[in-house]
């Protein structure tokens, strides 16, 4: 099942958890796919657990599942230019070189996400990790 949420990724933990209940789906199983701002843009990161590296997002789920410990497909954004706020930075628009590559890039983390789930987290890492 893919789920997309109709809230704000820092309060999304509710209703990730609430769907994981419903399914009997376990936290180890629930895949959040998410932006990072410590990933350079267009890079792939794939674990399992772990901090949350200071994402709201990450922290609320982690909270309501009881657990850290399921994986996460980290889609790397960059860190803003200069002095610019990092909240700005993840709620703005991608700029125009960003926009070019941007379908390959979310085509590339859907097969990442893909590989996760048919060969497991190391599969996944060795061929995403590997690319940036």
């Amino acid at each position: 099942m893919l789920a997309k949420l109709n809230s704000f990724m820092n309060v999304s933990g509710a209703p990730v958890a609430a769907l994981a209940r419903f399914y009997s789906v376990e936290p180890d199983h629930v895949v959040v796919i998410h932006d990072e701002l410590d990933i350079p843009f267009d890079s792939i990161r794939l674990k399992t657990g772990g901090g949350h590296g200071g994402h709201n997002g990450v922290r609320d789920i982690a909270r309501a599942l009881g657990t850290p410990e399921f994986p996460r497909v980290r889609a790397g954004i960059g860190r803003p230019p200069g002095r610019q706020d990092p909240a700005d930075w993840v709620l703005g628009n991608f700029g125009s070189v960003e926009q070019k590559t941007l379908p390959i890039f979310l085509s590339d983390v859907a097969d990442a996400t893909e590989l996760l789930l048919e060969e497991g987290l190391l599969a996944a890492q060795q061929k995403h990790h590997a690319r940036g």
